[in-house]
């Protein structure tokens, strides 16, 4: 049994504009709080970067890189995609599937989008899951605020059923990683 951190869509245009995303600075603290607690353990993290072509999330374009604040390093695993699907015409599968990845933490962008549809798929594909519910995030929409909506999947991607994989929702200060003992 293995674990990754998945971290969807920090990314410039999502992050770094106003308004900006609920709890922007806080949640980003919690990631570089996950990120820092799954290196030392010798977990993968791999980096989620969402792509659209003629757009300011172009591949390379400003919106599409990562905030400054953003603690990546060189060992942390790159991923592109096009879709709210990180698994979706991505090699995310293979990168898990090589490192005998079972488990998933995920956190990131956007929680009613790239954050739910991955997180979902995950369950369909058979990992046992843990969100961090309160290292998602998302902006404020007409229907609901950016608060509200992360409160909302939180309290309902927990309750996914009938699938082979544990699923957990626990906040960032409890999220532990054992370590990877060297084969």
């Amino acid at each position: 049994m293995s674990t990754a951190l998945v971290i969807i869509d920090v990314q410039k245009l999502l992050f770094d504009v106003e308004p900006q995303p609920f709890e922007r600075d806080e949640t980003i603290a919690r990631i570089n709080s996950l990120s820092a607690k799954a290196r030392r353990a010798g977990i993968p993290v791999i980096v989620i970067q969402h792509e659209r072509e003629n757009h300011p999330l172009a591949y390379g374009a400003e919106g599409w890189e990562l905030p400054d604040d953003l603690v990546v390093t060189e060992s942390d695993v790159k991923v592109r995609k096009t879709a709210p699907d990180s698994f979706f015409k991505t090699n995310l599968k293979e990168l898990l599937d090589e490192r005998g990845v079972t488990d998933l933490t995920v956190c990131g962008f956007a929680s009613e989008f790239c954050v739910d549809t991955t997180f979902r798929r995950a369950a369909s594909l058979g990992y046992n899951l843990r969100l961090v519910s309160d290292a998602h995030t998302t902006h404020d929409k007409d229907h609901a605020s950016s608060q509200l909506i992360r409160e909302h999947h939180n309290n309902t991607l927990v309750y996914l059923g009938g699938y082979d994989g544990s699923i957990a929702v626990l906040p960032e200060a409890e999220v532990e990683f054992m370590q990877v003992e060297p084969v």
